[in-house]
């Protein structure tokens, strides 16, 4: 008989391969690619499919933290990058893949453009929640942006009727799918920004739909244009799983188009119902603000004073009285002191009369002429003497009188009195003044005094 050692129990087995796997290098990261099949969308929790090709197929199972981060809604046929490990499910013997990371397909250069364009934009500080535009809460005129053709302006439409029938509700259509979508969408925002404040609030969107159909909405020109609206902007791309740039940049995200006219305006059933409220509220506390006036007027009408107002003024009466008194005194005290004051300010002024002044003013006015005019004649006498000196000094110095002595003076050609012989030269005409005439002489000749000694 064989020895039961020799055999292993099947979780012995299990475990061994389970660790196998675990400490092959090749199986911890695996990049994987296939088609999806028997995918049956499991809301909230771990999601279990198959991956496919033409030859084989694997076991895939995703968790649900990892599959919440996917950004695209799986389907059946679809094609698929996946990344994980390759383990052993212990219970049941056989091995699956463990998805982390799930891309459509062909998407990959997509959606690597989409994250470098969404860090650009948030570099920008587009997407800054400090930049959100609050929601007015009764819009007057909303525009919508959307295919003219879709359901979306149908929810919408339906939706604002039913909550706010006063809201008008304009449509701007636009291609939100295809290669002119975006030029399309920034055409419709610019005429819609060309009202200026007419339009209280603006929604954008369109339905669920692949990356590829969801594309224009993640357009930079779109994101931009969605960006500089001056009305507050809700965005309604995709589904709840798809998140444009658009609904980043938006002042409100809504999941869907019903939820977007929700956001856009006030339930009107609601608003009546707190207008009732209000009523109610204000009217309680009107009568609880009458009831304690009237309280407070009963009061006031029973009170001693209202029985017998006299009460009111007799105690100020004679306080009129004693003032009226006082002020009667004050006044005579004053009038008093005043007449005592003029008085002595009177005796004062005729003490100091301003006729005596003026004759002491008088006698000096005469005496200061008297002195004037003597001082003048003084000056003058004075004047007249000098002058007459300097009158006899000036004809003793005349030359005139030292011409009737017999003496001349000589001048040159040009008039210039000669007083030296070195202002003349042999042969020149001089000219002679006499005190009664004048004569022109030519010099013969030239002798120059020296040490008193006569030279030629």
């Amino acid at each position: 008989m064989a020895s039961e050692n020799k055999y292993l129990t099947v979780t012995t087995l299990n475990y061994y391969i389970t660790q196998k796997f675990k400490n092959d290098p090749y199986l911890h990261k695996v990049f994987l690619q296939g088609e999806l099949s028997n995918f049956r969308f499991r809301r909230n929790s771990h999601q279990y499919f198959s991956l496919k090709d033409e030859k084989s197929k694997i076991n895939v199972v995703m968790f649900r933290s990892y599959f919440n981060k996917v950004k695209f809604r799986p389907e059946e046929g679809m094609k698929v990058y996946v990344t994980g490990y390759v383990s052993v499910y212990s219970p049941q013997g056989s091995y699956q893949f463990y998805a982390e990371t799930m891309e459509p397909a062909g998407l990959g250069a997509l959606y690597e453009q989409l994250k470098q364009l969404q860090a650009k934009l948030s570099k920008e500080g587009l997407f800054d929640p400090a930049h959100k535009k609050p929601l007015p809460h009764f819009p007057d005129n909303i525009a919508v942006v959307t295919s003219a053709s879709g359901a979306v302006i149908h929810d919408i439409l339906v939706t604002a009727n039913r909550r706010f029938p006063h809201a008008e509700v304009d449509l701007f259509p636009a291609q939100v799918q295809g290669d002119a979508a975006a030029d399309s969408l920034v055409r419709a925002m610019r005429q819609i920004a060309s009202y200026g404040d007419k339009y209280d609030v603006m929604i954008i969107g369109r339905g669920g739909g692949s990356l590829e159909n969801l594309w224009p909405f993640n357009e930079e020109e779109v994101v931009r244009q969605v960006y500089s609206m001056k009305m507050p902007v809700i965005s309604s791309v995709g589904h709840e799983t798809d998140t444009t740039l658009c609904d980043l940049v938006a002042d409100k995200r809504a999941a869907t188009p019903t939820a977007a006219a929700e956001y856009a305006t006030p339930n009107l059933a609601d608003e009546l119902a707190n207008i009732r409220q209000m009523q109610n509220s204000l009217l309680a506390s009107m009568q609880g603000i009458i009831r304690v006036r009237r309280d407070a007027l009963n009061r006031i009408n029973n009170s001693v004073i209202m029985r017998e107002p006299t009460r009111l003024y007799d105690q100020q009466a004679q306080t009129l009285d004693i003032l009226k008194q006082r002020l009667q005194s004050s006044m005579q005290n004053k009038v008093e002191r005043a007449r005592q004051s003029y008085n002595l300010l009177r005796q004062k002024l005729m003490s100091a009369s301003p006729d005596k002044k003026i004759d002491q003013f008088l006698q000096q006015r005469d005496f200061y002429n008297r002195r004037l005019f003597d001082n003048m004649n003084h000056f003058l006498k004075g004047k007249r003497n000098q002058f007459s000196q300097l009158t006899q000094q000036l004809d003793d110095y005349s030359p005139l009188k030292t011409l009737d002595r017999g003496f001349v003076y000589t001048t040159d050609d040009q008039g210039k009195t000669v007083s030296s012989i070195k202002q003349i030269k042999e042969k020149e005409l001089i000219k002679l003044h006499f005190k009664d005439g004048d004569a022109s002489a030519t010099v013969k000749s030239i002798r120059r005094n020296n040490n008193g000694n006569k030279e030629k």
